[in-house]
């Protein structure tokens, strides 16, 4: 059994980090309707039935459903959205690098040479009115596909020009931009097949001189990297993608924030395409360090290229492809505390989970919309846990990941986040003061019931929970295995 002793005193000041770091996408797909990953049955989500993924990448379409555009008005779909608090929310994902933006109807809603999907304006304004409401502020990608090349087929600004200006006129600016959504890979990012990394280039270097010249406001973020943080964990096959340096080589224009994507591996969707970690191991150290190694590895291309930037995680997840078959569970609970965590004891930025009500990995259910554990686990970080970052001097090691924030309510103290990953041992904490101890667990790691203090975590009446804490005096606490502690002091 690990023995940690908690000394308030004793603690140093790492940095200041956003307060929205805790942030989430919607996909563009979500808005506009179209493809995304067909969802897993119960008994697959469960772990009592065995996926059954494709023998070849070629075959991922087989995967897929079709789903009619997320209705951002659904007052339930509202009212957890803005109980988060302030976020940023990244309207973006592959569908927006193809995707026509059509305010006056003339395309009738069929998609002109060139792209694949249309954005209405009574799209376009559900999400603006939705941005509005949660008090948000909104990050995009723009299009970048045969569409709308030039004439010497380089892109041009007419589209982008578009978007910006209605959101602007609508009275919801757009804050933040991407260029393009993963452009390591034309495979995955649709863009024209013989795109080149050369052509990237030329191109991102045009998009943010439009954007500095005519929205200097705008907060201009990227490359929007994807892949080559941790190879050594996930192969690709045959897949080719551009390292970023390659992306970043030929730029001479330089990003206000770097911007890079966060996934652990592949679901089992995608196991033709890519290596996935098992369940088995979604509490290992090895598993659980993959965030931190990204950080690790993207800050000295950030010091590079985007010197004294934070930096954004615009898509994470436990897994690409939707999630795995137990993202929408407590089990993946673990992993995304331990990520928040982390990240913070490397660079100040926002983590942007993908996402918020398409698939395994969203915080709703996509059909009823009812909070899944991670939802509850992001409630209950942006009630409590605050912006000041300290250093716990506590190694990372199974059973005790220790880290510790100032706290959200502005009162004198701090939040201590203890992780024990353990799934066999119970972790002790020596507590020298009075506290507030908030403890997520479920009954089971795969449960979608995740409890707080031994509590089910649900809607009442469709109405929020008070998640009240527990009071802990002074002296031992036990932190049992496989749970996350809160202990505001």
């Amino acid at each position: 059994m690990n023995t940690v002793s908690l000394n308030p005193q004793k603690l140093t000041f790492l940095r200041d980090v956003d307060p929205r770091l805790v942030s989430y996408n919607i996909e563009m797909t979500e808005v506009t309707g179209g493809t995304f990953w067909k969802p897993y049955t119960p008994a697959q989500i469960a772990g009592t039935e065995e996926f059954p993924t494709v023998p070849d990448v070629r075959e991922l379409a087989k995967l897929l459903a079709v789903f009619q555009p997320a209705d951002l008005s659904e007052p339930r779909v509202r009212q957890l959205a803005k109980a988060l608090g302030p976020v940023y929310i990244r309207v973006s994902g592959s569908w927006a690098t193809t995707t026509y933006y059509d305010f006056d109807g003339h395309t009738g809603g069929k998609a002109p040479e060139g792209f694949r999907a249309v954005l209405t304006r009574q799209q376009w304004e559900g999400v603006l009115d939705f941005v509005k409401y949660v008090d948000a502020k909104l990050l995009i990608s723009v299009a970048n596909c045969d569409g709308v090349m030039d004439e010497n087929h380089c892109w041009a600004p007419a589209q982008a020009k578009l978007l910006f200006d209605f959101s602007r006129d609508y009275g919801v600016p757009i804050s933040a931009v991407e260029f393009m959504n993963e452009p390591n890979t034309t495979v995955m990012s649709r863009t024209h097949a013989s795109y080149t990394a050369q052509e990237f280039c030329r191109d991102q270097d045009a998009f943010y001189r439009f954007v500095r010249e005519n929205y200097p406001d705008v907060v201009i973020v990227g490359p929007c990297a994807s892949g080559d943080a941790y190879s050594k964990h996930t192969s690709f096959g045959n897949m080719s993608f551009w390292p970023t340096s390659q992306l970043l080589e030929g730029c001479r224009e330089q990003a206000d924030v770097f911007s890079y994507h966060m996934y652990h591996g592949i679901s089992e969707r995608g196991a033709a395409m890519a290596s996935h970690w098992l369940a088995d191991q979604a509490t290992s150290e090895e598993y659980l360090g993959v965030p931190y190694e990204a950080a690790n590895y993207y800050a000295p291309y950030r010091d590079k290229y985007c010197p004294g930037a934070p930096m954004w995680v615009t898509e994470s997840a436990d897994a690409g492809c939707g999630g795995d078959t137990w993202a929408s569970t407590y089990l993946d609970v673990i992993r995304s505390a331990d990520e928040l965590g982390r990240f913070c004891t490397v660079t100040d930025g926002v983590i942007f989970h993908n996402t918020l009500m398409a698939s395994d990995y969203a915080y709703l259910d996509h059909a009823t919309h009812l909070p899944r554990p991670n939802y509850w686990l992001a409630l209950l970080w942006n009630r409590l846990v605050g912006t000041r970052v300290f250093d716990t001097a506590e190694p990372v090691r199974e059973g005790v990941h220790l880290y510790a924030h100032s706290r959200r309510d502005g009162k004198e103290g701090f939040v201590y986040i203890l992780v024990n990953n353990s799934r066999t041992e119970t972790t002790r904490l020596e507590l020298p003061v009075d506290a507030v101890r908030y403890t997520l667990s479920a009954e089971h790691l795969r449960s979608n019931v995740m409890l707080l203090n031994g509590k089910p975590l649900e809607l009442e009446k469709d109405q929020l929970p008070a998640l009240e804490g527990q009071p802990q005096p002074a002296g031992t606490v036990e932190a049992a295995p496989a749970t996350v502690t809160f202990l505001v002091v």
